[in-house]
């Protein structure tokens, strides 16, 4: 498509976060060369309101749609967030738990001897390296510190948000619809098809007809257009990832917020902690073939104290097969859904929108640029859950038959045999990493904070004291350091559910 041709007219069907991050960036792209952006929604959808947690890559959409971030975090709750604190994956003594950081410029100056540390404690030799001893964001969470430093020091950290889901898609509504995209609430009946195959229109109640020349899928796992209508073909990864159900419930703020999601390891899967500035949103991901989902409630209530009522939610992982499907653009959850371990929902839905439009850019519709976009779609799916499953497979945990079935799961991509193969023949993980994945969507750092996070090193009977001569990390340098990089930021204040 050339820069003085038209942009076409797209519909998205669905709303919700999904939907309107997709709209908005449609039309950021679009609008202003005189492409529509149209979004149709049913006013039947229930409010959810889950509390979820982001990547950086929400605050960068911010940033690019120029949203003022006060105003979006009063309106969504929201609250900042560092990085993930994961409790109980590993019994090895002294890893029994460690944070997982959103890498900033100040580690740059620390994460060199952090993997200096990793390749020494790899080979055998008793070192510190634990990640939450070389990052900064580990201290400001733990010190309930804010990401925005005085004036005084350049260097603040990336940061991502805990909001509430619901929220934020009715502020992005708000936030898009003056702007120029077109809000329809109506329910959709019937997705009429040309006589080639493509979509040429919603078939709405009342008799209304929404046309358009491209259609974005966001009506979740019903998937309307891109399976149903479309025919698309869903690739389940069940056979690498158990977890298919979670609970939620939310309780109260007892303390200060932590900055961080916790990520805390239970009978049959995993459960989440994400303070809002209403309240503290809990939920737990587990396999329905490894516990009830009346087990789970009660796993779930006596682990957070909660006495409210209790949601369940059924998930379909795994992704579609094609993204981009003839006329058709499947995001969010229409398009896949890997659980949020490592809050990429958003992610991918940010990076699926972009990509499109700049493919649609240099070539519309026509079958290469489609195929390329397809690929990279998948492949970033398939990245994702690889690191995912990575968390499961490396577990030091064999106290229920659940944890013993993921570490003994032989379901495990080429990719993934890769990198542990890599991690355990001392190997260098950057390399490992660029030749198993063609656009990683994890850094090496990240590789290194979860094998090192679990510990997974020699056994520790085996562990030997440095040879004399040889050197590792300068350990209390790097606290000495970061300690005085933390006095540069400031508390947060505690959150007031009124």
């Amino acid at each position: 498509m050339s820069d003085k041709a038209v942009p076409p007219r797209v519909v998205v069907l669905g709303g919700g976060s999904a939907g309107w991050i997709t709209a908005c960036l449609i039309h950021k792209e679009w609008g202003h060369r005189g492409g529509s952006v149209t979004l149709v929604e049913s006013p039947e959808i229930g409010i959810i309101g889950v509390g979820e947690g982001s990547t950086p890559q929400l605050k960068a959409l911010l940033d690019h749609l120029g949203i003022d971030e006060a105003a979006f975090m009063t309106a969504c709750d929201a609250t900042y967030k560092l990085g993930i604190r994961f409790t109980g994956w590993s019994e090895r003594p002294g890893f029994e738990s460690y944070f997982h950081p959103f890498p900033g410029p100040v580690d740059l100056h620390t994460e060199p001897d952090f993997v200096a540390n990793c390749a020494l404690a790899r080979r055998g030799f008793e070192v510190p390296a634990l990640p939450d001893d070389w990052f900064l964001a580990a201290r400001l969470a733990d010190g309930r510190k804010s990401p925005i430093p005085g004036p005084d020091f350049p260097f603040g950290p990336s940061y991502g948000y805990h909001f509430d889901a619901y929220k934020l898609g009715a502020f992005l509504r708000d936030w898009a619809v003056p702007r120029g995209v077109v809000h329809k609430a109506a329910k959709v009946a019937e997705v009429a098809l040309d006589g080639a195959g493509d979509v040429a229109a919603l078939m709405c109640e009342g008799d209304e007809r929404i046309e358009g020349d491209v259609f974005v899928d966001c009506s979740g796992f019903a998937a309307v257009i891109a399976q149903r209508a479309l025919g698309g073909r869903f690739i389940p990864f069940e056979e690498n990832l158990f977890n298919d159900r979670a609970v939620v419930m939310p309780t109260p703020h007892s303390a200060p917020y932590r900055p961080q999601t916790d990520a805390v390891a239970m009978s049959a899967g995993w459960r989440w902690s994400i303070p809002l500035t209403t309240r503290v949103g809990n939920g737990y991901v587990y396999s329905s073939k490894h516990i009830s989902d009346e087990a789970a409630e009660a796993e779930l209530r006596a682990a957070c104290g909660s006495s409210a009522d209790a949601r369940f939610l059924k998930m379909r992982v795994g992704r579609m097969e094609h993204s981009w499907h003839r006329n058709c653009l499947a995001a969010g959850l229409s398009q896949g859904f890997i659980e949020p371990l490592e809050a990429t929902a958003l992610h991918i839905v940010i990076s699926t929108a972009l990509e499109f439009v700049r493919a649609f850019e240099r070539g519309g519709s026509t079958g290469e640029h489609r195929d390329r976009f397809n690929a990279g779609a998948a492949a970033r799916y398939d990245g994702i859950r690889d690191y995912i499953v990575a968390h499961y497979r490396m577990s030091q945990r064999t106290d229920t038959p659940y944890w013993t079935a993921n570490r003994t799961n032989p379901n495990l991509s080429d990719e993934l045999k890769g990198m542990i193969n890599a991690w355990f023949t001392q190997a260098d993980i950057a390399v490992a990493n660029a030749e198993s994945y063609t656009e990683p969507p994890y850094s090496p750092m990240s590789w290194h904070a979860l094998f090192a996070g679990y510990g997974t090193f020699p056994d520790p009977d085996k562990m030997r004291a440095l040879p004399n001569g040889a050197i590792g990390a300068d350990a209390e340098a790097i606290a000495r350091m970061l300690d005085a990089c933390v006095r540069n930021f400031p508390a947060l204040p505690t959150p007031d559910p009124h």
